[in-house]
């Protein structure tokens, strides 16, 4: 009885030291771009796998947004941007760990819509169909992706013709929901975000090189942690991710 009731004790034990150390695990904080989602998930849950020692958890959004709330002390470990000038900002105020500038991808816009749209996308003048009531695109003031939509439109000469017809989501996650829910009838959104549906790649040329760069965070509280990520997220095995989910890579 008493062997018995001395395992017991002993499993009981265990169990709450394993829960003292599950609480003690430190949170290591990615924000991330909202046209990584895919791309980081994946990544994020094979870093994960990698260092059990802390919890990866990761937040999407736009990089303006991401960047605003780093100026106000965000305590975010990494930021992985869909424009390097938001993280190179970033570091000239002082806010970045020194030496930690990184590229990591070029991004890729296209024209997309639902498998059942009725659209047909043969090139830009897809958006001149007279259907097409919304065309939902990032909201430019504050996501890469949004900036790069409307430059195309205007070096395409469309823009003057669709302006008053195009719906800004908050981030690009938001403009590929206006499009699948039906807000919007057609949409210019990351390449990496299309699952289904059909699309057309807006000539790279017709928009300034999206080149994704991310930091370090001067504030982390992991930063040996945030390096080895670093180090993951440029890696062959972190750039072969970051290809497949359809973004270009920098030499």
């Amino acid at each position: 009885m008493f062997t018995r009731r001395l395992a017991v004790v002993l499993a009981v034990g265990a169990m709450a030291g394993c829960a003292r150390y599950e609480s003690q695990k430190p949170d290591f904080l990615i924000a991330a771009a909202a046209d990584l989602r895919f791309a980081m998930d994946e990544m994020a849950a094979q870093f994960q796998a990698a260092h059990p020692e802390a919890t990866v958890k990761t937040s999407y959004g736009s990089s303006g947004q991401f960047t605003s709330q780093i100026e106000n002390g965000a305590p975010y470990d990494v930021f992985c941007s869909a424009d390097a000038s938001y993280p190179r900002k970033l570091a000239e105020e002082g806010l970045a760990l020194p030496g930690s500038e990184f590229i990591y991808a070029i991004g890729r816009i296209v024209v997309w819509v639902p498998a059942s749209s009725p659209i047909q996308l043969t090139g830009p003048e897809a958006l001149r169909d007279p259907s097409i009531r919304h065309i939902a695109i990032a909201n430019p003031e504050h996501a890469p992706y949004g900036k790069a939509a409307e430059a195309a439109l205007r070096s395409l000469g469309l823009y003057a013709e669709v302006k008053d017809r195009l719906v800004y989501g908050e981030n690009v996650t938001q403009a590929l929901q206006y499009v699948e829910t039906g807000a919007a009838e057609i949409g210019i959104v990351p390449h990496s975000l299309v699952k289904g549906g059909r699309s057309w790649e807006v000539p790279p040329d017709s928009y300034p090189k999206m080149e994704q760069g991310g930091i370090i965070l001067k504030s982390s509280r992991n930063a040996a942690l945030a390096q080895q990520f670093r180090m993951f997220l440029l890696s062959e095995q972190g750039r072969s991710i970051l290809l497949r989910y359809g973004f270009y890579l920098p030499a």
